[in-house]
């Protein structure tokens, strides 16, 4: 992609939500499939983990519902296939289930590129926000120690921050809460279509980076300005971005 691409998408941003420009702030990362290879071991953990409760969760659904909060997609399968509604306790219940099996994999590796990339966004004084509907423990905990110095806690929004997880938009409107940016100062980078419709729905400039098994057209329907075929990719061409995303002086 050259500059006349990335000016071309920012001005179709402009368009599609009726602002005046766009002044980039902060950067808000999706976590698993952008900060961590760890959607494979999630595809394999929802297959397994729902297998033994009778529910049947191919691992590329695994993939069409990442994003969205763990319970929610419990209720979404269990109401498709056992056409009733689960208690809050039912769900969580089957949640942990699904958190034990993941938890039994080793911790997934950072994607290639993701510490250079966050080093050039620090360096044009960007703030990073992480904004995930993971609940899984594990991976939360490895956020700091894994990004040291890059990822501040009060910067992370998860699936207990809110109660409607992507494709709503609440988790990237919360993000920006806690990064005191508003819509046309944020940059959104996600791998998942729902993730994607949340942040688009928040009115964000949304990078697409497909790390997964679908095909970039899912991506594109879902809304994305711009879709890359993995974080390594953005992380080349993240200065010829910025220079024509941030303001001239």
């Amino acid at each position: 992609m050259n500059s006349e691409t990335f000016a071309s998408a920012i001005q179709e941003y402009l368009t599609k939500h009726g602002f005046g420009h766009f002044s980039p702030k902060a950067v808000l990362f999706d976590m698993d499939g952008v900060l961590f290879n760890s959607m494979p071991y999630h595809a394999i953990s929802w297959h397994d983990s729902m297998a033994t409760f009778g529910l049947d969760m191919p691992m590329e659904g695994a993939y069409r519902f990442e994003g969205m909060r763990g319970v929610e997609t419990i209720r979404l399968l269990v109401r498709q296939q056992w056409h009733r509604e689960l208690t809050d306790d039912e769900a969580q219940r089957m949640y942990e289930v699904k958190s034990a099996f993941f938890n039994q994999h080793p911790a997934p590796h950072k994607m290639h590129g993701i510490i250079p990339l966050m080093q050039q966004i620090k360096a044009c004084g960007l703030k990073i926000c992480i904004v995930t509907g993971s609940g899984q423990h594990t991976l939360l905990d490895h956020l700091e120690t894994a990004f040291k110095g890059l990822i501040q806690r009060d910067l992370i929004v998860t699936s207990y921050d809110v109660q409607q997880g992507k494709p709503a938009p609440d988790p990237y409107l919360m993000g920006m809460q806690k990064a005191g940016v508003e819509p046309f100062q944020a940059i959104v980078v996600e791998n998942a279509p729902l993730g994607i419709q949340a942040a688009v729905a928040a009115c964000c400039f949304t990078i697409a980076v497909n790390t997964g098994p679908l095909p970039d057209q899912v991506l594109a329907d879902a809304g994305a300005d711009l879709i890359l075929p993995n974080i390594n990719r953005l992380n080349n061409c993240w200065a010829d971005f910025i220079h024509e995303a941030l303001p001239r002086k």
